[in-house]
């Protein structure tokens, strides 16, 4: 195994915190990584890993050594991309975990993707669960809504619009509200964090001035396809990104409400950590989603 090899296969331990983990993850055999890393410390004179039973974790000259490696890795990949007018273009693998905005946007594109760039091998996870992106050794992830801070890098690619909705069955035996003041009769199929666990309110554009309304519920979730089907099955008002229910609304299952004071659009980014933001795969990757991303705010596709 060259050097090069061998710092990809540390930094995977030290992002893993374990051998097996990365050796799968590279593909290699165990013992290939033990002795791999063994040789790699005989040559710089230092431990670079404390081992438990449990755990594996960088030494302080390991955790030094890490960041070196990142950077030197990044600029390798960088320089070679670089001549891609003499065939040499992004290629490994990339694991990205998609929100499920890429079941709708980015999935059904794919094809593309691999068009442009047929040596990108992509492993693809769905949801909204919160990802340690290096502890699972996820490359980037694309997520809906304000993000918290973080040590991640994030590229905002697309906003989507949202509307107040309710079901037919509800509006017809509750009304519709016709001011925000009439909100305080209704009640809402509620949105908690599942991060922090956090009830959040709704949310108002009011003539350019946001406006935070908490309202009661019956029921509160912390996942999309659940807080649609509460919404249809009459628990309450919602508020919803519109592509999400543009069939919905268009065939009256769904009626929109305060139309004169829409939510806010909800921002759509590309997050990945500050050390992958040199790597060609995750930046080829981000451009092509922001390119399957643009015109979403006017164009959103009819679907459910």
């Amino acid at each position: 195994m060259d050097r090069f090899d061998a710092m990809r296969l540390f930094t995977r331990i030290v992002e893993l915190g374990n051998f097996s983990r990365a050796a799968d993850d590279l593909k290699l055999p165990a013992a290939t990584a033990t002795h791999t890393i063994r040789q790699l410390e005989a040559r710089l004179g230092v431990q670079l890993l404390h081992r438990t039973t449990r755990k594996v974790a960088p030494t302080s000259d390991g955790q030094a050594y890490y960041q070196r490696c990142l950077r030197i890795l990044a600029d390798v990949e960088e320089t070679e991309a670089g001549f891609g007018h003499s065939g040499v273009a992004p290629k490994g693998r990339l694991r990205i975990d998609l929100s499920t905005l890429g079941r709708v946007f980015v999935l059904p594109r794919l094809a593309e993707f691999f068009a442009r760039y047929p040596d990108i091998e992509l492993e693809v996870g769905l949801g909204d669960r919160r990802v340690d992106l290096v502890g699972d050794g996820v490359d980037c992830v694309l997520r809906v809504g304000e993000l918290p801070d973080s040590t991640m890098v994030g590229r905002r690619v697309a906003t989507l619009p949202q509307v107040t909705c309710a079901s037919a069955a509800y509006l017809e035996a509750h009304g519709a509200p016709a001011t925000l003041d009439d909100l305080r009769a209704h009640l809402a199929v509620n949105w908690y964090s599942a991060a922090s666990g956090k009830m959040l309110p709704f949310e108002f554009d009011v003539d350019g001035v946001p406006r935070s309304v908490t309202l009661p519920g019956k029921v509160s979730v912390s996942e999309g396809e659940a807080y649609v089907a509460c919404c249809l099955g009459g628990m309450g008002l919602a508020q919803l990104p519109r592509y999400r229910v543009e069939v919905l609304l268009a065939d009256g299952t769904l009626r929109e409400v305060l139309p004169q004071w829409r939510p806010p659009s909800l921002p759509v980014t590309v997050l990945y950590p500050y050390q992958r933001q040199l790597s060609p795969r995750v930046r080829v990757f981000a451009d092509w989603v922001a390119e399957v991303m643009a015109g979403v705010d006017s164009a959103s596709p009819r679907v459910y």
